[in-house]
């Protein structure tokens, strides 16, 4: 049983019905029509100063006003947590990381932050079970990171899972954060051959079709080795970063959330407390 809160009986229906024809079209190949639940002319990123403002509005209530806001990460080990294999440190983790930095800019709010990632998993596995393991949640924003996994694919594969998690997520209303991948000190991260950095490419190529935030990790390890820095002091292991390559994540997740508090008029802190619409 898939447990849908919140929301009326006929987008509930609607939603199980776009489910089932975007993982019939995934799978099939076929165009997802009427249930991309986006303008077919999107073109480009979208504005870190408006695409959560609502989110950031609720954000920046107090209680009683205040409402819990949900935020859902979405991935491999990387975002579970996993530093050596097998050792699992949540806590030094950007999902974690992330919610201290909200935290501390929003102290009034409540923010749970829940992780469904699974260590070695690709998209497509984690677009199978999007719908039970994600979009049951209810979240406000879901941010999904698979490129590191996504390599053995190929890129065809990946795209169309990528593109299914995306699309169920407008259709259910949820805001959506693309992360390109962190570095892997066996890959190339400034060649454009290497097949980590066209996982990137396809990532943010996807943000800008479906108009959707983009947090891209892949850009500043990029910019650290074009620096002349060396990987292994923010790295675990080969394809895991510590802490210190957490925390040049961060930054790239909270922007979405700080950039909107920077244009909101004052009286979205004391709007409704219900449920802002996505």
């Amino acid at each position: 049983m898939i447990w849908l809160p919140r929301a009326s009986a006929g987008r509930n229906a609607k939603r199980l019905l776009c489910g089932l024809i975007l993982s019939i079209a995934w799978f099939g190949g076929a165009e997802m029509g009427a249930c991309k639940g986006t303008p077919s002319d999107v073109t480009g990123v979208a504005d870190p100063q408006t695409y959560l403002q609502e989110i950031v509005s609720e954000l920046q209530k107090k209680w009683p006003k205040n409402r819990t806001i949900t935020i859902v990460f979405h991935g491999h080990s990387v975002p579970t947590g996993y530093f050596r294999t097998g050792q699992v440190r949540p806590f030094d983790s950007y999902p974690h990381l992330s919610h201290v930095a909200l935290q501390k800019r929003y102290p009034t709010s409540v923010i749970e932050i829940i992780r469904t990632g699974i260590g070695g998993e690709n998209s497509v596995k984690g677009a199978q079970r999007f719908e039970k393991d994600v979009l049951a949640k209810n979240p406000d924003v879901v941010a999904i990171d698979y490129s590191l996994n996504d390599r053995h694919l190929g890129l065809e594969q990946p795209r169309k899972a990528w593109e299914s998690m995306i699309l169920q997520a407008k259709e259910a209303g949820v805001k959506v954060i693309l992360l390109t991948p962190t570095a892997d000190q066996r890959a190339k991260l400034n060649d454009p051959s290497d097949p980590l950095t066209q996982h990137a490419e396809q990532v943010r190529a996807l943000a800008a079709k479906n108009g959707v935030a983009l947090a891209d990790s892949y850009d500043v390890f990029q910019r650290y080795v074009a620096d002349g820095k060396q990987l292994g002091p923010v790295m675990s292991q080969g394809n895991h970063p510590n802490r210190k390559g957490h925390e040049m994540v961060v930054p790239m997740i909270t922007k979405w959330f700080f950039e909107p508090a920077k244009v909101l008029p004052a009286t979205a802190r004391t709007a409704s407390p219900n449920k802002v619409s996505h």
